[in-house]
């Protein structure tokens, strides 16, 4: 038996059965030989249950393996017995999406369906590639690589979540049927999350050495294979002037590139490539919608500089589309990289939701972008994500969804919204409490555009909302101006996610950042210098590991005399030094209208 795998033996034992797989060890090797038929068996039901008895759907855990009629007592066989039935089930729904859709009428529920079509087949490649890794970990990097599996299992929690999200105000009962459909398999990654949380929480308790100083090319299979991620094209782009760079190829409006659309030029690049490949968009306004699909990995797209290089669209939720498909410019490939361009939903505010950008992409890295709309304008989706330096605009949730996201010296700019709204900076949607997800905002600031600027007392701000029972937000070292209500944070609905969420505002600064009268909820924290660590982008999504050798200018851990510069604000009396702005479901409107569940 190689290491690796007695490693994983060993802690599937330690963490999971303990004392009661021990002792049925013990007995098997004792057992006399006229009852080794009944007790093997019996072995079997014991050991099952023990697997089992840590998650959170114990019992639909124990059927499910019961019925797999598994021979063996081996804890690693029954985690991967439930892998395999929780892909069997999702497959299962993904077909029975697409019958139900032959018998549709109403359009957004037609395009529901097509939606978790769609994010069935995503969630079962997560599945896949967890179960495909789980053989091949290097000991030295088992830490990492089980949080590695933690992310792709939460991804395939998001899918699925996002699935029925988009039944919301639909006709019929497709969306009740679906639900029973996922109900199982839901359940099943819930407790696949679980089992791979308690070997995580195994190792970290042990004290084995921190994942962000070991390698990972020994980790994962050549897909992941991240000297491939971080080599010479990307560095060279990143800290030289696009000029100077000769990119694959060239998007201009005027003809004078390769093509004159994104979309001609995405039909050139190779599928499921290693090497980087590069495409610089020349200024100009592409009315464009772009998906890169998730077979379309090392991909950058770089422009002329965000206000220069724009992609627009304007599909929204009011003419019958799901949140998940009105995105402008989605991206599903992972190892995705943008400078110097801009992203637009220009559906206005009376079109509800309308996201300007979708990432649903592993080690995505934003850089000088810009990405503005009103209502949920960047649903940062799933996996890791880092932005540095942008700037996001919107109303209502316009920060939103449930990757393990870290904004880095960005601008949250807040738009003026319907007359009868507020509004609301984000939105955190994690759905499980050992989900690896959630928003921090480190060195941001959080201002007003102009037009805003003057209803900002009568039309209210607030950071955010619990989109999801264990929605989880940080912001720290940032900039928070006076438009932030005193309260700070808003209800979703009633007393919803109060006792489970988790929010943490950690020394902050500005007219808004003030604690004082912050709302006194049981999830609300305060954390100490030593705690909120853990939230900085070299701990929280491991970006030591995998962003410097991009050359985007990053901070690991806390600021440290990192000097702002001045945000995008209008003139509201504060100086701009004090501005910080780094250097290097329709939801309705709180307290004007009731607030309605958001659709995705």
């Amino acid at each position: 038996m190689s290491k690796t795998r007695l490693a994983i033996l060993t802690v599937a034992s330690l963490v999971l059965l303990g004392a009661a797989i021990s002792l049925i060890v013990m007995v098997h090797r004792h057992a006399e030989p006229k009852s080794d038929s009944t007790k093997a068996d019996n072995d079997i039901v014991t050991s099952i249950k023990a697997v089992c008895d840590n998650t959170d759907y114990k019992q639909t855990c124990v059927d499910s393996l019961t019925k797999a009629k598994t021979h063996s007592t081996d804890p690693y066989d029954h985690v991967k017995t439930l892998f395999e039935i929780t892909i069997a089930q999702l497959d299962d729904a993904a077909k029975n999406s697409n019958l139900m859709k032959e018998a549709q009428e109403d359009p957004r529920t037609n395009d529901a369906l097509k939606s978790c079509k769609e994010l069935a087949g995503l969630a079962v490649d997560d599945l896949r590639r967890s179960f495909d890794n789980m053989n091949i970990f290097n000991l030295n990097d088992l830490g990492q690589a089980l949080f590695q599996l933690k992310i792709w299992m939460s991804g395939a929690i998001s899918y699925q979540q996002t699935c029925l999200d988009g039944f919301e105000k639909t006709e019929g009962d497709i969306g009740e049927r679906m639900g029973k459909l996922l109900k199982q398999s839901m359940e099943l990654t819930s407790d696949c999350l679980a089992l791979i949380t308690d070997f995580s929480q195994f190792f970290q308790a042990f004290g084995t050495p921190p994942a962000a100083n070991r390698r990972l090319l020994s980790m994962f299979n050549n897909d992941y294979n991240f000297p491939e991620w971080v080599d010479g094209t990307k560095r060279r782009i990143l800290q030289e002037e696009p000029k100077k760079i000769t990119p694959n190829v060239t998007v201009a409006l005027d003809g004078s590139g390769d093509f004159k659309s994104i979309n001609e030029a995405l039909k050139e690049i190779p599928v499921e490539g290693d090497n980087t490949y590069v495409i610089y968009v020349k200024e100009g306004v592409y009315n464009e919608i772009i998906r890169i699909p998730k077979n379309l990995t090392h991909l950058m797209v770089m422009g002329d500089g965000p206000d220069k290089t724009r992609v627009t669209g304007s599909l929204n939720f009011i003419d019958g589309i799901t949140t998940y498909h009105t995105a402008t410019f989605a991206v599903s490939g992972d190892f995705f990289m943008a400078r110097d361009i801009g992203f637009e939903n220009s559906a206005g505010p009376e079109k509800h939701q309308a996201v300007a950008l979708r990432v649903s992409a592993d080690y995505t890295v934003f850089y000088n972008c810009r990405m503005d709309g009103y209502q949920d304008t960047l649903y940062a989706h799933t996996y890791r994500q880092f932005y540095r330096e942008c700037t996001i605009s919107g109303t209502i949730d316009f920060i939103f969804g449930d990757g393990a996201v870290v904004f880095q010296n960005c601008i949250m700019v807040v738009r003026k919204p319907k007359d009868n709204q507020n509004c609301i900076v984000t939105a955190q949607g994690r759905k499980e409490s050992r989900q690896p997800t959630g928003l921090v905002l480190q060195n941001c600031s959080i201002v007003a555009d102009p037009v805003y600027y003057p209803v900002r007392m009568k039309q209210k701000s607030y950071l955010g909302r619990p989109w999801k029972q264990y929605s989880r937000t940080i912001i720290m070292e940032s900039f928070i101006d006076d438009l932030i209500q005193p309260e700070g944070w808003l209800p979703w609905n009633a007393t919803f996610a109060f006792d489970t969420l988790f929010y943490t505002e950690f020394n902050n600064h500005g007219p808004g950042a003030s604690k004082t009268n912050r709302v006194k909820w049981p999830g609300v924290k305060e954390l100490s210098s030593k705690r909120i660590n853990r939230f900085t982008p070299g701990k929280f999504i491991i970006g030591d590991t995998w962003i410097p050798p991009t050359g985007v200018p990053y901070t690991s851990g806390p600021k440290k005399g990192e000097g702002p510069a001045p945000a995008e604000s209008p003139d509201n009396g504060i100086p701009e030094s004090e501005i910080s702005a780094p250097d290097s479901s329709p939801a309705s409107s709180p307290e004007a209208v009731p607030i309605e569940k958001k659709e995705t």
